[in-house]
């Protein structure tokens, strides 16, 4: 594959990516977890392997177990992604001035 088609293959496995996440709710706030700043950093490497790095709202998150596997198990999902590597972190903190400016419309914020 050239570089140009690759380039163009990740840019568009990328987008699919963020479509992907934002079809994932926190069960707590109406609004998905791209939008919410959930997601901290998404890398796409040469072999399609997604590495995503994203956080919970608080570290008692009563779906710490599950949002994480379910993110996993849909960015899998996407057609062309060998595979998956999720990073559960919480530094830094996830404060509410991670919102987006749609969530923040979406909550009535603004």
């Amino acid at each position: 594959m050239s570089k140009a088609v690759e380039k163009v293959k990740k840019n568009i496995m990328g987008d699919a990516i963020i479509e992907t996440l934002k079809t994932i709710y926190d069960p707590e706030i109406p609004v998905n977890i791209y939008e919410l700043g959930l997601i901290y950093e998404i890398k796409l490497d040469d072999e399609f392997k997604v590495h995503i790095l994203m956080t919970l709202t608080t570290p008692n998150c009563p779906v710490a177990e599950s949002l994480p596997e379910e993110v996993k198990e849909k960015v899998k999902n996407i057609d062309g992604v060998n595979d998956v590597d999720l990073e559960l972190t919480f530094e830094p903190p996830w404060t509410m001035e991670m919102l987006s400016e749609e969530a923040r419309l979406e909550l009535g914020l603004m």
